[in-house]
């Protein structure tokens, strides 16, 4: 009985919440953030964990800013988006990043931005606005 209880929640949380359920990967590439720096555009890196609702939130906002290009009249194209499995240390400790939904933007070589555990799309594209 238990079990089945177990085996229904789950389904149940898949359904109900189709965003932990996302596909993440991660598309982050050293040489990519070097070469989208040197070209002087916006550079967006996020991090997520398998199985984290929150970080799927993040990531859908993200691809919506990238895929839809523009807010009203402020235009989102000059941004490079990079995402990373928070469990590869390698590019956590290049950032310092420990925890999953972490989201930083990059501008000039430098990082101007740090949200954890940020989900909302109004917040977002609003930081977003501010460094372009």
């Amino acid at each position: 009985m238990f079990k089945k209880f177990i085996l229904l929640f789950i389904i149940h949380l898949f359904i109900v919440n189709p965003s932990i359920s996302m596909e993440k990967e991660t598309t982050f590439n050293k040489k990519l953030f070097d070469k989208a720096q040197a070209e002087g555009k916006v550079v967006i890196v996020s991090s997520w964990i398998k199985y984290c609702s929150s970080c799927a939130s993040q990531m859908k906002v993200l691809n919506k800013a990238k895929n839809d290009g523009k807010l009203v009249d402020i235009k989102f194209d000059n941004i490079e988006y990079f995402s990373f499995d928070v469990t590869n240390k390698e590019i956590a400790n290049l950032f310092d990043v420990k925890f999953q939904t972490t989201l930083l933007i990059f501008k000039d070589n430098k990082e101007i931005y740090r949200s954890l555990g940020e989900t909302t799309e109004n917040l977002i594209y609003e930081a977003l606005k501010k460094v372009i």
